[in-house]
């Protein structure tokens, strides 16, 4: 009997993670729609196509447009937290830091859904208010010393103004964030 309760458990749990990998790709594929056309003209045929489901699978997830952004505003955070605890684990302070700071690089390097602020600029300045102080929030606890929450608070802006006027040097701009969090330069640079 154990070994029938085991199949079925092993069974069921490759249901849910195919589920969930099935909603990973539709919000994967709404990060490169909006990337392309905004909110505002998000088709949910689109997203469907891009992730390479049918409509009725995208509804069987996401009932509606609302319903598809809300859940995307919280997988978007979700992967750049992912991303940023799968590089900094296990390192000490200081590399943590570093880590994060080269995430947050690449991030806006490859990130689609991020051009969406050339196409719909109102939008991304509402989500950012809500971002960014969790994000400095985040650097504060790595940054050390009595000014680690105006170091923290310059490296978002740096970071958002890479973000606003993009910038194709991934080199310069880790180099300004490591500036701007007050860590000294690696022995390659100047």
């Amino acid at each position: 009997m154990t070994g029938v309760r085991g199949a079925a458990e092993r069974a069921e749990s490759a249901t849910v993670e195919a589920d969930n990998s099935t909603r990973d790709r539709i919000l994967a594929a709404t990060a490169e729609v909006l990337g392309r056309n905004g909110m505002t003209k998000l088709s949910l045929s689109e997203v469907a196509n891009q992730a390479g489901v049918s409509r009725p699978t995208l509804y069987r997830w996401f009932s509606s447009k609302r319903e598809l952004l809300d859940a995307f505003v919280v997988w978007e955070r979700q992967f750049y937290e992912r991303a940023v605890a799968k590089a900094s684990g296990g390192l000490a302070p200081t590399d943590q830091l570093e880590a994060t700071l080269r995430i947050i690089v690449e991030y806006q390097q490859s990130y689609p859904g991020l051009r969406m602020v050339d196409i719909e600029p109102h939008h991304v300045i509402r989500r950012m208010a809500q971002v960014l102080p969790l994000m400095r929030q985040r650097l504060e606890t790595m940054i050390s010393g009595p000014d680690r929450r105006e170091r923290a608070a310059t490296v978002v802006r740096v970071a958002v103004s890479h973000y606003l006027v993009r910038s194709d040097d991934a080199s310069d701009f880790l180099a300004q964030l490591r500036h701007a969090a007050g860590l000294k330069p690696r022995p390659s640079e100047p």
